[in-house]
């Protein structure tokens, strides 16, 4: 066979030549290549938040659920000889799922690694983190790698729907060696965030839309890490019905790194007048009755988009039996003490007069504010679960049902995980929410995904798990920062009497409880009619055997059931000494893309970055 016919001309071979040499080349020299080169960065970063209080960096990010990716952007002011960037359970530096860009000195490397229990800093034999551009910008320095949701190495965190602890800090010498690095002797800081959000389109708001301003009113931010500052707020005057249709927040210039999150809350319509109180909400002058001003209207929190009511519905506002009087709650992070910083900030209400077909209603679900529901010192994990039981539902909802289209989940400082599951026919069908590292520090209302339809004769199920650890004394439920809750407030239409489906254990097992564990230690059985039931739980010696009896009761017990109307009032009804829903099929999770070998093949190591900037 001829390789060249023999008619070729000298210009078409070398012609072909030069296209070979090419071809061979770009061969030889791809795998080489930046991976910004080839693979593209994906649609355009949806989201973004600030990172620190400083603001030097700048976290955005987009989502592919169909992929199940998400693509992670970090901006760096003023980049010096890298930066970490990580993810773990509770924002904790150890144990931590870390993505780090660092310089040797000479050459700049890109990488997933992982940190130990002590902090020791492990280059990842799975990267998972592909980096897909690192550039000079006019703002700062930009690097953009993404990662699947799920990747099944077990040092890589995996991201879920909920909140997210990221971990963050600048590196300010040269790492010749990884090694030498240990994550918790750098300067780290934490962010709370939601990095999965829901990805269907905001919908427009009607022509005659008008906006309210519930505002801090020019206060001086504290000098100190922590604050809670609480105003009053006064609608006008005979102000009619409307429909609220969507909030968002009003942050003053220059402190989005510092105003954490805002509440606002309406006050009980039984109150008449209302203090114009503005000031701490741990302040013992605080007036006391502010205490009923609970019924959340909005809730955001750093990095949350405007949230909108569905198009069928809109939350009521001003007419007949709601409130005059709002209270602004606004929460401040100040770790670096900046002192004298001005703020004005809030939450913009936009509503209207044209009432949509449905009114929205807030439900709350779980556990009753009761002492009766304790958790135990030294606990890694003690559940509590509240419960709407079928009964309930079934005589409070209307036939079709109601939609829950957005939830809060609320516990205090104790509260690890939250999650409520709808339970149908003795199986879980769908979960309304969940969140497994849960931060009462990043309170936010969240839109779902999908709507979920509560028919009469479900149940609900919220369960809320709880770390004890540091504390020597039980912690019992109540309204106190350093007693407990586990609620979650379900936003719905259309709306129902019913405004609260909570539980808790029956009193009279519970006296069975003291009695059993007072006669196993030796003593005479329950006082319980000459001592309160946080006395009792405070007599309570702890060990092994009353933990887990305790837990015990509370699965099995029966449960004194509140199912409120809006006046407070029972609906009709036996509702004590009920029966806890069987729960006899659990849901079970669908499986990540890695768990059926689909999995990309990325690089077994650090990716070296082709740029000057860092030194």
């Amino acid at each position: 066979m001829r390789v060249l016919n023999k008619d070729l001309r000298l210009q078409d071979v070398v012609l072909m030549y030069v296209t070979l040499l090419a071809a061979l080349v770009v061969l030889l020299v791809a795998p080489y290549q930046a991976p910004s080169a080839a693979v593209p960065p994906g649609p355009p970063l949806s989201y973004s938040v600030p990172l620190d209080p400083a603001g030097r960096l700048q976290l955005s990010w987009n989502l592919s659920f169909s992929r199940q990716e998400i693509h992670l952007q970090i901006r760096v002011k003023d980049l010096q000889h890298g930066l970490l960037i990580g993810l773990s359970d509770r924002g904790q530096p150890t144990n931590a799922d870390l993505v780090l860009l660092w310089s040797d000195g000479h050459k700049s490397y890109f990488g997933d690694a992982w940190s130990d229990a002590e902090g020791r800093v492990m280059l990842d034999s799975q990267q998972d983190y592909q980096l897909l551009e690192a550039q000079n910008t006019p703002t700062g320095f930009t690097v953009l790698f993404r990662r699947p949701f799920s990747t099944c190495d077990p040092h890589d965190y995996v991201i879920e729907e909920g909140t997210v602890h990221v971990i963050y800090a600048l590196l300010d010498q040269p790492i010749r060696s990884l090694q030498q690095l240990n994550v918790s002797r750098l300067h780290t800081g934490v962010q709370r965030i939601l990095l999965l959000r829901p990805d269907t389109p905001a919908p427009s708001l009607p022509a005659d839309v008008q906006s309210i301003e519930v505002l801090a009113p020019g206060i001086t931010i504290p000098s100190q890490e922590t604050t809670y500052w609480c105003h009053i707020y006064q609608l006008p005057a005979n102000m009619p019905k409307n429909h609220i249709v969507m909030y968002e927040s009003v942050v003053t210039p220059g402190n989005e790194a510092i105003v954490h999150h805002i509440e606002v809350f309406e006050c009980s319509p039984q109150m008449d007048v209302v203090p114009q109180y503005s000031g701490s909400c741990d302040s013992k002058m605080k007036p006391a009755n502010l205490n009923y001003c609970r019924h959340v209207l909005a809730a955001w929190a750093l990095g949350a988009e405007p949230f909108y009511y569905p198009m069928d519905a809109g939350l009521p506002i001003g007419g007949e039996g709601s409130s005059r009087f709002l209270r602004l709650e606004v929460h401040y992070h100040n770790p670096l003490i900046i002192s004298g910083r001005q703020d004005s900030s809030g939450i913009r209400l936009w509503y209207t007069r044209s009432l949509r077909r449905f009114d929205a209603g807030i439900m709350e679900l779980g556990l009753v504010y009761t002492p009766v529901m304790a958790i135990p010192p030294r606990q890694s994990s003690f559940p509590l679960s509240g419960y709407c039981i079928p009964a309930c539902t079934r005589t409070a909802l209307p036939q079709g049902g109601i939609h829950i289209f957005a939830s809060q989940l609320h516990t205090h400082l104790a509260g690890r995980t939250v999650r409520t599951v709808l339970v149908r026919g003795g199986k879980e069908v769908e979960v309304v929410q969940e969140d497994k590292h849960y931060s009462t520090h990043y309170q936010i209302i969240r839109v779902l995904r999908k709507m979920v339809t509560v028919l009469p004769g479900d149940a609900l199920v919220t369960k809320c798990t709880f770390n004890t650890e540091d504390r020597n004394k039980p912690t019992v439920g109540g309204f106190g920062i350093m007693e407990e809750m586990c609620v979650n407030y379900v936003h719905y239409y259309p709306r129902t009497q019913l405004e609260l489906c909570k539980s808790h254990v029956d009193l009279d097992y519970l006296k069975k409880y003291f009695s059993l564990i007072n006669r196993f230690h030796g003593g005479e059985g329950c006082s319980c009619s000459q001592r309160s039931v946080e006395e009792e739980f405070s007599s309570v010696s702890w060990d092994q055997f009353s933990e887990e009896v305790l837990n015990s009761l509370y699965t099995t017990s029966p449960i004194s059931m509140h199912c409120n109307q809006s006046t407070a009032e029972l609906f009709p009804g036996n509702w004590e000494k009920q029966k806890i829903p069987e729960v006899l099929e659990e849901l079970q999770r669908e499986p990540y893309p890695c768990e059926l070998g689909r999995s990309p093949a990325w690089s077994s190591g650090p990716t070296e970055v082709q740029t000057d900037h860092i030194r």
